[in-house]
C-alpha cells in the first residue's frame, strides 16, 4: 500500500485547496478518464494528492473483517487490525481534503470494483457520516467534488448508467456540498470528441465557479 500525505496548496488564482484525486481505470495508459482527470487537475492548477486504486489496489477484505470494521468492533484479530489501519488512513486522506476528484470509467454499467472497495472502506459511521434523528449527516466537510464518468456507449443518466448518480449519492452521503458530474460518455463512437467535450465542460464549470467566488 502506498503512503500518501495530503497537503495544502495555493493555485495561481490565490485559492487555497486540498485536493484528493481518486483514479480507478484499469487502463493505466490511454484511458479517457485519466486524460480528463489530468486536464481538470491542470486547470485547477494545483498539486493534488493522488490515490491510484488500479496501480496500487487495496487488499481484499473478508466478510468477517468487513462486518467488524463497520460495526466498530474492537476485535484483536490481525487481519481486522490491518484493514482498520488502511480504512483510517483512507478516511484521513478524505477528511483532509476540501476538493475531491473521482475518475470513474463505467464497467458493465457500474463503477470499477477497486472504486467500490475504496467506497466501502471510507463510508464508516461515526467517521465520514453519522446517523441523526433527521437522517444521515455527512462529516467530511468537503466543499467540491468532480465526478468524471467515462463510458464506451452508455449515455450518462440513462437507465443503463448505475455509476454517475450512485457516486453523486455517495458524495452527498459523506457531506460533499457541491458536485459536478463530468460527462465522458460515448468513447466507442468518437474517442477524441468525448475528451474534447469533457474538457469543455470543465472549462465552463470552472469559469462559472471562479466568477462566483
Amino acid at each position: 500500500m502506498t503512503t500518501i500525505n495530503t497537503q495544502t496548496h495555493t493555485n495561481q488564482r490565490g485559492i487555497t485547496m486540498r485536493v484528493l484525486h481518486i483514479r480507478s481505470s484499469a487502463r493505466t495508459d490511454n484511458a479517457n478518464s485519466r486524460a480528463i482527470g489530468n486536464y481538470l487537475i491542470e486547470q485547477l492548477n494545483i498539486r493534488a494528492t493522488t490515490r491510484d486504486l488500479a496501480s496500487s489496489p487495496l487488499p481484499p477484505i473478508s466478510a468477517e473483517d468487513l462486518v467488524d470494521l463497520h460495526a466498530s468492533n474492537n476485535v484483536d484479530r490481525d487481519s481486522l487490525q490491518k484493514h482498520l489501519a488502511i480504512s483510517n488512513q483512507l478516511i484521513d486522506e478524505l477528511k483532509s481534503a476540501d476538493t475531491l476528484v473521482i475518475e470513474a470509467p463505467l464497467y458493465n454499467f457500474s463503477v470499477p470494483v477497486v472504486l467500490k472497495q475504496w467506497i466501502d472502506m471510507v463510508c464508516r459511521a461515526g467517521n465520514t457520516f453519522r446517523y441523526t434523528a433527521d437522517g444521515p449527516e455527512g462529516l467530511t466537510g468537503i466543499t467540491q467534488a468532480y465526478i468524471i464518468v467515462t463510458t464506451g456507449g452508455t449515455p450518462l443518466g440513462s437507465t443503463m448508467d448505475f455509476a454517475s448518480e450512485y457516486l453523486a449519492h455517495i458524495c452527498r452521503f459523506i457531506g460533499v456540498t457541491n458536485i459536478a458530474i463530468i460527462d465522458g460518455s460515448g468513447s466507442k463512437r468518437e474517442p477524441q470528441q468525448v475528451v474534447d467535450d469533457a474538457t469543455a465542460q470543465i472549462d465552463q464549470y470552472l469559469q462559472t465557479t471562479v466568477a462566483n467566488i
